[in-house]
């Protein structure tokens, strides 16, 4: 694997701007371009590629993290933040641990519906839906009054 990295630095440092661009703009992870073109652009064996994008994805998040905390206009509850993180750790581990037991031929294949699927839901979802029961309703009410608050920030 050295030596493909040795001929093709200079796509593994278009991919990672690329990646780099969409994560921060979107706030999508950057496994949706870097595993792909690791596996299928570079040659990395699919479990190579799953952990060299989660290894990337740590400095990158943060960076994206710190620049949109930064910017008054977007609020980010830090308490989410804390269960999110305490919780995708944990599922982190227990997923590497599933990952390493299946073939690397299977881990494309679920990752690629995991996208079509995620893709298909985004498209065909309406923006600006209703919550549907009580902890929607109480989720909308927090994200309502967050705005009003950040509304309230920005007019001062």
């Amino acid at each position: 694997m050295d030596e493909i990295i040795r001929a093709s630095w200079h796509w593994l440092l278009l991919i990672g701007v690329f990646s780099g661009v969409l994560s921060g703009a979107l706030g999508v992870g950057s496994g949706i371009v870097i595993i792909p073109a690791l596996a299928l652009v570079m040659s990395f064996p699919q479990k190579s590629a799953q952990g060299t994008c989660l290894a990337v994805m740590v400095p990158m998040a943060l960076m994206g993290a710190i620049r949109y905390k930064m910017n008054p206009a977007i609020q980010i509850n830090m308490a989410a933040v804390l269960l999110l993180s305490v919780s995708a750790v944990i599922g982190s581990f227990v997923g590497v641990e599933i990952a390493g037991r299946l073939p690397g031929g299977v881990l494309r294949k679920m990752f690629a519906c995991l996208i079509i699927i995620a893709a298909l839901k985004m498209l065909f979802t309406p923006t600006s839906r209703k919550p549907e029961n009580g902890s929607g309703e109480r989720h909308s009410a927090l994200i309502q009054t967050t705005e009003e608050n950040t509304e309230g920030e920005l007019e001062k």
